[in-house]
């Protein structure tokens, strides 16, 4: 039994179980920086984590250079949308700490699952029916209840908190793609390749957009506790994350790492609770289970077609 658990079959969903809850403590530093523009956090993110990776990027450089063009395509379409305009979305959408609960921000991204798999069998062409739709209608169904426990979104404030609901969104696009391209860019490469590359086209994209759009003068420098932030974020919910991610990324599909990745908003409905006392409601804890349910049968079958 022991054996069993401990092999490589369950590699692949625990790591990216690992990072999903390393994403869920991510939006708690996150909203710390929320003086900050968004942009500003983008950029300072990714270059301090292209600065740990610099290593990789040396070492398999040789490799790069020789990569083919499609997946450059590819990778750049992570950057631009897993790494830059996810990240932004989501990060802005934080910033309405006033208006609207962390957990719920993190609950509405994590619709992703509805883009990424129509992608996953546009792009990839996986084949998958049956028992999967089974758990990822209930893996959906359960997060619509944790994201809404009253069944119906409330519009107030002026409408910031759909805004920052319509932003949560938009990550949900942005990294339900890049979770499909990645899969792709993964089939032949070493994650310690893509990682790096990532991370310097994001902050090369985000730096440009800084350079030509924004006044630098008017941008408030980082503080010493702000600049700590930024470093936990990259240690842990950021570059380290990302990392495990793609490790777990290669050895499960495209459409069953969707899945796995519930677990964020579940330990972050959890962290809302603890910190926020923010409680949960028994129709969040009904759609927690349902979510959990579906996280534990899609994990059974890695690396094995989910239709057996």
């Amino acid at each position: 039994m022991l054996k069993r658990f401990t092999s490589w079959t369950f590699a692949g969903p625990v790591a990216i179980i690992f990072a999903a809850f390393l994403w869920s403590l991510d939006a708690l530093m996150r909203q710390a920086l929320y003086s900050l523009p968004s942009m500003v956090i983008v950029f300072s993110e990714h270059a301090l984590g292209l600065l740990v990776t610099l290593p990789w990027l040396i070492k398999f450089w040789p490799k790069i250079k020789n990569l083919e063009r499609r997946t450059w395509i590819s990778i750049f379409w992570i950057a631009l949308f897993g790494g830059l305009l996810g990240t932004l979305a989501y990060t802005q959408a934080l910033s309405y700490i006033n208006y609207i609960n962390f957990s719920v921000v993190v609950l509405l991204q994590k619709l992703q699952p509805i883009f990424a798999i129509v992608l996953a069998r546009i792009v990839l062409k996986e084949q998958f029916q049956g028992r999967f739709f089974l758990w990822a209608s209930m893996a959906l169904f359960g997060s619509y209840l944790v994201a809404f426990p009253d069944i119906y979104p409330e519009w107030e404030d002026g409408g910031k908190n759909v805004l920052a609901s319509l932003l949560a969104l938009g990550a949900a696009f942005a990294w339900g793609s890049s979770t499909v391209m990645g899969k792709y860019s993964l089939r032949d490469l070493d994650s310690r390749i893509v990682t790096p590359l990532r991370l310097g086209l994001t902050a090369l994209l985000s730096g440009t957009f800084l350079l030509l759009f924004m006044d630098l003068g008017t941008i408030p420098r980082l503080t010493q506790t702000q600049f700590l932030y930024l470093l936990a974020i990259v240690c842990s919910s950021g570059t380290v994350a990302l990392s495990i991610y793609y490790f777990g990324l290669k050895k499960v599909q495209a459409s069953q790492s969707t899945i796995l990745e519930m677990f964020w908003p579940i330990s972050a409905v959890v962290i809302d609770w603890i910190f926020f006392d923010h409680a949960l409601t028994w129709s969040q804890i009904l759609g927690a289970l349902l979510m959990l349910t579906a996280i534990y049968r899609v994990s059974r079958r890695a690396q094995v077609n989910i239709d057996q």
